[in-house]
């Protein structure tokens, strides 16, 4: 009974704790000092670039996490201990929940597999489904990490490139492309929402990929990360919920969504028990066992507490891309953007300046002094293009975009 009081005790301080707190954690413009923490986005000088860059290329946040993570982390640091972990019933119950709530997808405990990282787990499902030759689809310009995937692990690297509809000022799908490259794939890796170009793929889009999947034969692994970064208006819809038929790897973490990604801790859901353990077993031979203690309590927090400061976030981010399409428009027309349906990234479009890729990204390091990621890194198709990563405060970004007119 006492130790009934005493977890009902700590379950209400949990919350009433993180309600006393979200409003003065929820300031989005507050700017907090990053460097000398161990972060890669503010150290320029460890890759190659001028000490003096305003770092706006990798894809983390300058916002401090929910008040309900750090405290969850402050008590898991105050008990001291940071000994073997698994996540529990409880925890599954509160990952079940959010999935139930924000994606009306209804998982299963014996889908979840803990891994250090979205990346991490399709590198293992590459190994797990394919065999050294075997086509691997991807969807360029796309997240690197997905073609790397392919190519360290040996496998033939299969793209259909997304098409820039300019009607509808939007990236589509060549499905006549799609169908002709699934005919010599074994592996689908599907980015959804998707990065960089922003897309939130239609309900009927993800229908039809998982039909000529289907058709021949082809699985699946959907890297969902930024599924709850979709600004109003759009619906990310999972795509195994839509294929239930399909063989799919669902991808997901709580990374993006709070700011956790050096916690290392990703969820993935495999209904298909055949599929699951040969995950498992290739999850097990590179060495990977118990997940991140930190990250596993981080993500419980911030999946049982945290809304309240992710709808904050959400309308912070969606009035960043109205400014950032605003002002380009009207101090750099040349530089032509959409603002995206989800993710905090802009995709900007530098095809009308008739420089090369090397003068233009001297031009963004030495003239602006602004560090965005280079669009060819993401495949031919990206070419032309750099990804400012609009995640910060207003003033940062406002900063951002006078560099880029002036230059």
């Amino acid at each position: 009974m006492r130790r009934r009081r005493k977890e009902r005790g700590r379950r209400n301080f949990n919350g009433d704790l993180c309600a006393r707190r979200m409003a003065k954690n929820m300031d989005f413009n507050k700017i907090i000092e990053r460097r000398d923490t161990y972060s890669i986005k503010y150290d320029p000088v460890s890759r190659g670039k001028p000490d003096d860059v305003l770092p706006m290329w990798v894809a983390d946040m300058d916002f401090a996490a929910p008040a309900c993570v750090t405290a969850a982390l402050a008590r898991l640091a105050e008990h001291g201990i940071f000994g073997y972990s698994e996540p529990d019933a409880a925890y599954f119950d509160i990952v079940r929940g959010w999935f139930s709530r924000r994606h009306n997808w209804r998982v299963r405990r014996e889908w979840l597999v803990t891994a250090p990282g979205v990346v991490t787990a399709i590198y293992v499902a590459i190994r797990a489904l394919t065999r050294r030759g075997d086509g691997v689809l991807i969807q360029q310009p796309v997240y690197y990490p997905f073609e790397s995937a392919v190519h360290d692990t040996g496998r033939e690297l299969l793209v259909n490139e997304l098409i820039y509809d300019t009607n509808a000022r939007r990236y589509v799908i060549d499905f006549d492309d799609f169908e002709e490259k699934a005919r010599h794939a074994k592996l689908f890796v599907l980015c959804s929402p998707h990065n960089p170009v922003g897309r939130v793929w239609t309900r009927d889009e993800l229908t039809r990929m998982g039909e000529i999947c289907l058709r021949h034969n082809v699985a699946v692994i959907a890297d969902e990360i930024w599924q709850d970064l979709v600004f109003p208006g759009g619906t990310h819809h999972v795509f195994a919920e839509i294929s239930p038929e399909l063989n799919v790897i669902t991808a997901t973490a709580p990374s993006k969504t709070f700011n956790l990604a050096g916690l290392n801790h990703a969820n993935i859901f495999i209904p298909n028990e055949a599929t699951r353990k040969k995950f498992l077993r290739e999850y097990a031979a590179i060495g990977l066992s118990q997940p991140n203690l930190a990250g596993l309590t981080a993500c419980k927090a911030a999946y049982q507490h945290g809304e309240p400061w992710l709808a904050g976030l959400i309308e912070h981010l969606d009035g960043n891309m109205r400014v950032l399409h605003d002002s380009l428009r009207e101090n750099a027309p040349q530089i032509r953007f959409t603002p995206p349906e989800a993710t905090y990234l802009a995709w900007l479009d530098f095809s009308a300046f008739e420089r090369s890729r090397a003068e233009i990204n001297a031009t963004l390091e030495n003239g602006a002094k602004l560090w965005l990621s280079d669009g060819a890194t993401f495949g031919a198709g990206g070419a032309g293009f750099w990804r400012l990563n609009a995640a910060c405060p207003r003033e940062i970004l406002q900063d951002a975009i006078a560099r880029l007119a002036t230059v």
